[in-house]
């Protein structure tokens, strides 16, 4: 049944491949000698397999474990440096036809106030963002042809891209909506979409059918097949996800693994990004069904299992997670984190009211994105802004291209420095700024091109005299 080559979801996601893979990850667990095999091929940098990435993940032995979050930090390091891209999610409809039994938007519920974004709003939403500093924005819809048909989507990404206020301006829309046609993927490339995301939720068959017991998401295959949909479709960065806390979290691993390992063979280039969310809660949502499902220290042993199993994919993690948390996910191998992130409908221009809650789950980091970028600032990160890739074209495998050899740092560090000099100068608090100019002055010493580093100082000059938008 498993072929990682087929087009076919229950070939490329075989439950009998898993249900293998998760009885040799047990059995070989405490393999010490096997262990060590895995982790020497996992040093070349090149990847793991799923069934590799899934004895680690299983691993016991303590000081086993210690190389593997110290692996997953250096090649965190090595691919990734210390930046870390920021974006917000926008809400634009929580009307909904499906029936998922995790999600507040699912059609039976009837108390949760339903907001679809007029054009105007969705103006006044995204000069909020803009008020902010971000650059980089994930729309987010509920599945319902009538009031969220692809030509709402569509124009909202237009009338997004076209919202200029002050220094503000959003350079890159990513989109996370439901499974649709090859024809509609098309119109999103021409719209100039970033990524499509789609989150798998559970890759069990059985599992997911029962999640989604109405609605076109229960269909499974048409569901899993979606991303070579997209790619048939012109777009070449897609990012995953699954929702850990629904099904076995050893399954999803396990699951998701495949899925980029079906892309990378059968399309010819891998997931653009990976997203880890866990399970929160939410309104009409049993807290005694779904508990956020597993420990802090499972969550942060997957996503070092992942960024060494998948070593050139960004790795997401949102404000779903406590600061605490997601510091810790940050050094194991996360890349790009959302900032003072809004999970109801309208929730930027205006604060909702409780009694007209729209949102989709809690929130457990609460900071401001000024608070955040600090904190990231506090930690040696380099807080990114940068859309540059997308902008000029390096996506796909043009980008993991570059990745794989390392001289994407020769476009990423430069960038990454002048969108936080834009920040600093147009949005940042003063503390912020007296930090983040010193982090940047540290930093230009990354560069190793004499020349490059040069035009980066000349550029940084520029934003500091008023000029916006340099980059490589």
């Amino acid at each position: 049944m498993y072929n990682v080559m087929s087009p076919k979801a229950e070939e490329f996601i075989s439950h009998e491949e898993i249900q293998e893979t998760l009885a040799y990850a047990e059995k070989n667990k405490n393999n010490r000698e096997l262990l060590e095999q895995i982790l020497e091929k996992a040093k070349l940098r090149k990847g793991l397999s799923h069934r590799e990435a899934a004895v680690l993940l299983d691993c016991e032995l303590a000081d086993i474990n210690q190389q593997i979050y110290a692996l997953a930090q250096q090649i965190k390091k090595d691919f990734y440096g210390n930046r870390i891209v920021m974006f917000a999610p926008l809400y634009l409809s929580n009307y909904c036809i499906n029936g998922c039994e995790y999600c507040p938007y699912h059609l039976k519920n009837k108390h949760i106030a339903r907001k679809k974004l007029t054009q105007e709003e969705i103006v006044k939403e995204v000069m909020a963002l803009q008020d902010m500093g971000h650059k980089r924005l994930a729309l987010e819809a509920g599945e319902d042809p009538i009031n969220n048909p692809i030509e709402y989507i569509l124009e909202c990404i237009h009338t997004i891209y076209g919202i200029k206020h002050k220094n503000g301006a959003i350079r890159r829309v990513n989109v996370n909506i439901a499974a649709t046609t090859v024809e509609n993927y098309r119109k999103l490339k021409e719209a100039g979409i970033g990524t499509y995301i789609l989150f798998q939720e559970t890759y069990n068959k059985e599992s997911y059918e029962k999640l989604h017991p109405t609605g076109p998401k229960h269909d499974y295959v048409y569901h899993t097949e979606a991303m070579d949909r997209a790619m048939e479709g012109g777009i070449d960065d897609v990012g995953l996800g699954v929702l850990f806390g629904l099904n076995n979290y050893r399954y999803d691993f396990t699951g998701i693994l495949m899925h980029a390992e079906h892309l990378e063979a059968y399309k010819g280039v891998g997931p653009h990004t990976i997203s880890v969310p866990r399970l929160r809660r939410a309104d009409d949502i049993d807290p005694d069904v779904f508990d956020n499902g597993i420990s802090d220290d499972i969550f942060e042993k997957i996503v070092a299992c992942i960024r060494i199993a998948v070593p050139y994919t960004g790795m997401i993690v949102s404000t779903r997670e406590s600061k605490a948390c997601r510091e810790k996910a940050l050094r194991l191998g996360i890349s790009q984190i959302s900032g003072a992130s809004r999970t109801s409908v309208g929730g930027y221009a205006k604060p909702e009211p409780e009694e007209e809650n729209s949102a989709q789950f809690d929130v457990s980091d609460n900071r401001t994105l000024d608070e955040v970028v600090r904190w990231l600032m506090e930690m040696d990160y380099v807080p990114s802004f940068c859309t540059a890739c997308y902008r000029e074209g390096r996506t796909g495998d043009r980008f993991m291209t570059l990745l794989k050899s390392g001289q994407i740092v020769n476009c990423c560090h430069p960038n990454a420095l002048m969108t936080l000099k834009e920040y600093l100068e147009d949005y940042a608090s003063p503390k912020t700024r007296e930090i983040g100019d010193k982090l940047i002055e540290k930093e230009l010493d990354v560069i190793t091109n004499p020349k490059v580093k040069e035009k980066v100082i000349d550029y940084l000059a520029n934003i500091h005299n008023g000029q916006r938008d340099f980059r490589f």
